[in-house]
């Protein structure tokens, strides 16, 4: 759906067009320096001066030297208003522009919809089948033969698949973060590719997910090595843009050394304070903040800094340029995508976490079409004296009586007495809970968990939610029966204690530093390091990447192998790729260090 720009140049209320109480990441920075030990918001990699163009003034300069251009890009893109934007000066130069609309050429709604149909999963479901769709297929075959017009000075094509044209002309590829594309989404500015319905948000989001974000990030593969310019499209009536080639240069550097995404963050029905309290810049007026995109890739993108023009890329495009310095010798098993995810989930003054467990590997990739399954640990970096985590079934369990409260609870909406059949066990900080698939868990109010999992991420089925109403005041989905295809039984009792609690052990000791190793359970393909350290500690990858965080201290200083520096406060997330070599964590804080360390085990 494009949203119609009035032509008397009357401003659009962007308010009304993005539904969130969180602001936007600015276009420029009012400066560059920072306090290192505060969390930041709006991370970025600077790439040195003149990199960055900014307005579409420039922007149309660039395209003015040609004679066609395609305008290829993402879902939930304003076109119309790129459109009249760049429209307005090129034809102040004295440039005639023919203009070629992608949404001209896309099938009609009912075919679209008979074609997704198949992967949208049962109606009233969260979740699809992963499409085996491409781009090409949303589009009418007549779309190959469009040729610039030979007339005007200037053909432009625009939209989503521009670069399906096939012209020999440059591609300018128009970005969108992921959380920008929801709150449009969520305020109907947004609709699904190839439709112009407005309809509920898990509808929608259920289609993006397994549907339009598929092909769409497969087309952006296919035409990374076309793509000329790249642009930001974040924000109404501007746009941050550079030359791709520059793109590639700071891809590349960033594969070999360290980095951080940008992190967003979400309310939910069980979400706490302790996020609000003590992270700058997020909204205080929020309700809660339940969730944090600290790492969650599929949604992340990574921003790039030059003269304080900042300008953000999905995360793909590191994986699709440079995968293989990335996971070193894990880039084969996992190919573009990242294997690993690190998320808080916000319990401290706020409510339990729905009873809930995740599928067996088998059971995703059947029905969801994953590669592989939502593997979880529980880290506590923060938790309340009385804090706890609900984690495996009682010794005595009795699954048919357990099903029958949980259905008895979701027709009548009365409570189930959930310590009868899941045992709750306390929680401190630097614990980790081990929850492989299958696993019945739940985190229980008074806790700041760092999720450390596989990268799956809405594969959660919930059996019970405490009878409470979200954050619109409905029930949230409740998943009876996916739960009980994947529950594992005999995760009851001491086995759970034996199994599902990480028993810390030391690696190496000596006088300045500490490595432990916090198993985590056979199903599960990745690890967990803690290093401890006064002063300074050097670590070698091993050709393995390491996704890591301050668990306890002020900052820490990362320095790779190819002179990168980056300073990292307390819950701050970052990635130091296999390329990287050797790097050394420098303590820029009083007392010990402890930084948790994540990677493929195998």
């Amino acid at each position: 759906m494009n949203i119609d720009v009035e032509t008397s140049g009357a401003a659009v209320d962007y308010h009304q067009l993005r539904k969130t109480n969180q602001p936007l990441m600015p276009h420029r920075l009012e400066t560059i320096s920072g306090d290192d030990s505060l969390y930041n918001i709006y991370p970025f990699h600077s790439l040195g001066a003149g990199k960055i163009g900014s307005g579409y003034a420039g922007l149309s300069e660039w395209i003015s030297t040609h004679r066609a251009v395609m305008l290829d890009g993402y879902a939930g893109i304003f076109w119309n208003e790129i459109r009249k934007e760049l429209d307005d000066l090129l034809r102040e130069s004295g440039r005639t522009v023919e203009w070629v609309d992608m949404a001209g050429y896309l099938k009609g709604e009912a075919e679209t919809e008979a074609m997704v149909a198949p992967f949208m999963g049962a109606s009233g479901s969260v979740w699809g089948t992963k499409a085996d769709l491409s781009l090409s297929d949303f589009y009418r075959r007549d779309l190959e033969d469009i040729e610039p017009d030979g007339e005007a000075d200037l053909t432009i094509i625009y939209g989503p698949g521009a670069a399906l044209a096939g012209w020999d002309a440059p591609v300018l590829y128009f970005d969108l973060p992921k959380n920008e594309l929801q709150y449009r989404m969520r305020a109907g500015a947004a609709t699904n590719l190839g439709s112009g319905k407005v309809t509920d948000n898990v509808t929608m989001y259920k289609r993006f997910y397994f549907i339009d974000w598929v092909v769409l990030n497969a087309h952006k593969e296919r035409i990374l090595d076309r793509i000329t310019v790249i642009a930001d499209t974040q924000w109404q009536s501007q746009v941050n843009w550079m030359l791709a080639a520059d793109l590639r240069e700071g891809l590349k550097k960033l594969s070999g050394s360290v980095f951080r995404v940008r992190p967003w963050f979400e309310p939910g029905a069980w979400g706490g304070q302790w996020m609000k309290e003590n992270i700058p810049g997020l909204n205080p007026r929020e309700v809660n903040y339940a969730w944090s995109f600290e790492f969650i890739v599929p949604e992340n993108g990574i921003v790039f800094e030059s003269d304080r023009y900042l300008l953000e890329v999905s995360f793909d495009f590191l994986m699709f340029a440079e995968s293989r310095n990335v996971l070193g010798r894990h880039a084969g098993r996992f190919g573009t995508e990242f294997p690993i995810r690190f998320d808080f989930l916000d319990t401290v003054k706020g409510g339990n976490l729905s009873i809930q467990c995740h599928p067996t590997l088998d059971y995703i990739r059947r029905e969801f079409g994953e590669n592989f399954t939502q593997d979880e640990t529980y880290y506590i970096l923060e938790a309340d004296r009385d804090a706890s985590v609900y984690i495996g079934f009682q010794e005595e369990i009795d699954p048919a009586r357990f099903r029958r409260e949980l259905e008895h609870s979701q027709e009548t909406g009365e409570p189930v007495d959930i310590d009868q059949h899941v045992m709750c066990l306390p929680s401190k900080k630097h614990d980790l809970f081990l929850i492989p698939n299958g696993t019945v868990h739940s985190a229980a109010a008074g806790n700041l968990v760092l999720e450390i999992s596989a990268t799956p991420y809405i594969f959660t089925f919930k059996m019970y939610d405490w009878v409470r109403l979200d954050l619109n005041g409905k029930p949230r989905p409740i998943n009876i029966e996916h739960a009980f295809r994947n529950l594992n039984f005999e995760r009851k009792g001491k086995r759970v204690i034996d199994e599902l609690v990480s028993k810390p052990c030391v690696l190496r000791k000596d006088e300045d530093s500490t490595l432990y190793h916090l198993p985590t359970h056979t199903d599960h393909f990745y690890d967990v390091h803690r290093i401890e350290f006064s002063k300074e500690v050097e670590i070698e990858t091993e050709q393995v990447c390491h996704v890591m965080m301050l668990v306890e201290g002020s900052s820490v200083e990362v320095i790779a192998a190819d002179g990168t520096r980056m300073a990292f406060s307390y819950a701050e997330t970052f990635v130091v790729p296999a390329a990287a070599g050797r790097y050394r964590l420098i303590n820029r804080g009083a007392g010990v260090a402890r930084v948790v360390k994540a990677f493929v085990k195998y």
